[in-house]
């Protein structure tokens, strides 16, 4: 269990022992960051939401030479722009109104050791540059000092967008971007690890098990097994952890025979409201509206995800998303779903059937 700075804005330890899997792309991605853990450059990891990029940070510090020193992270998405920069480079007393102390910011609190900057990509352009100047000379100013303040800090950065493009669009500084990209590690997302779905819902699920005070740990059934290696997992890990936590908490017995991807499916959920986007919609672009355009675009998505599957697990997947809108559509009508898809309704049943909704 590795565990953040005392002064950081996140909360809760950082569980090395989730950072698991036996599959070919994770193995390789467990590799690249050992090659680069020893090399005293910047880092850049680049992945989807709940692939555990942090995860990956905490192990690129820990094999480094910097091992004992401080690992220090700081969620550049949870602050404010205005907030960022004293959180980063601390300020003196009487800089503002309100900065009744000194206090240190968190290059001087990792002074020596590894600073993790998570969603990088918030940081704004004058922030950036105090940065860049950081990584080039290895000082900087606090917010209302005159005086520079010297640190020795490998930067690890993070984010889940295109950092080149959005330097392209001069949203980001590309001079920032060369420096801190002496390696690009991309997490690859749970959809493309083939076999590692079931190693890790397996965990999950021994401890859920422990924290519930079990004396035993529930096996997953056949369907369930089924259903999991199915789901394309938009969510990566983070979302496998909760839909296997969620089924633990819920399993009536030794053996899990369904798995809930959503708590938020019921058939007595709120009605849409006024500007929620119809079937109709979604699937006719002639008649959408700014509202339907929304729900294109994440049948696009969804669409671009099945894209790592094999063709027989695309097509299952892409029938369950397909089931499962058109019955939130029909709020749970299921001849109305049926009707929606065109299909009979003993089609539709048939279906259901088939993935166990």
């Amino acid at each position: 269990m590795v565990y953040r700075d005392s002064m950081d804005n996140s909360t809760g330890p950082v569980n090395m022992s989730e950072a698991l899997g036996q599959s070919e792309a994770f193995l390789g991605f467990q590799e690249q960051i050992s090659r680069v853990a020893s090399i005293d450059r910047p880092v850049l990891i680049l992945g989807e939401r709940g692939t555990g990029k942090e995860l990956a940070s905490a192990r690129l510090h820990f094999l480094s030479r910097r091992w004992q020193k401080p690992f220090v992270t700081l969620n550049c998405a949870a602050l404010t722009a205005t907030l960022i920069e004293s959180e980063l480079f601390g300020y003196e007393k009487g800089a503002f109104t309100g900065a009744g102390t000194r206090r240190i910011g968190r290059f001087e609190q990792a002074d020596g050791g590894t600073l993790f900057l998570d969603e990088i990509g918030n940081i704004p352009m004058e922030v950036q540059e105090k940065i860049l100047r950081v990584v080039e000379y290895g000082r900087f100013e606090r917010v209302g000092a005159v005086s520079p303040v010297h640190t020795d800090v490998r930067i690890v950065g993070a984010a889940n967008v295109d950092l080149a493009q959005m330097a392209r669009a001069g949203l980001f500084k590309q001079d920032l971007l060369d420096r801190l990209s002496f390696e690009v590690i991309y997490v690859p997302p749970l959809r493309v690890r083939k076999g590692d779905v079931m190693l890790l819902a397996n965990h999950f699920a021994g401890r859920m098990a422990f924290e519930l005070g079990g004396d035993q740990v529930p096996e997953f059934g056949k369907k369930a097994i089924h259903d999991l290696e199915a789901h394309v997992w938009p969510g990566n890990v983070r979302e496998l952890k909760n839909v296997v936590e969620r089924a633990v908490y819920k399993a009536n017995g030794p053996v899990i025979d369904r798995i809930d991807f959503s708590p938020f499916t019921s058939p007595y959920g709120p009605l849409p409201g006024p500007g929620a986007p119809s079937i109709q919609q979604a699937e006719n672009p002639a008649a959408t509206s700014s509202a339907g355009i929304a729900s294109i675009k994440d049948a696009e998505t969804v669409l671009a995800e099945l894209a790592g599957l094999p063709l027989k697990k695309a097509v299952l997947a892409l029938e369950r998303f397909r089931l499962s809108q058109a019955l939130s559509a029909a709020r749970f009508n299921q001849k109305q779903a049926s009707a929606n898809l065109g299909l009979s309704y003993d089609q539709f049943r048939g279906l259901k059937k088939k993935h166990g909704m």
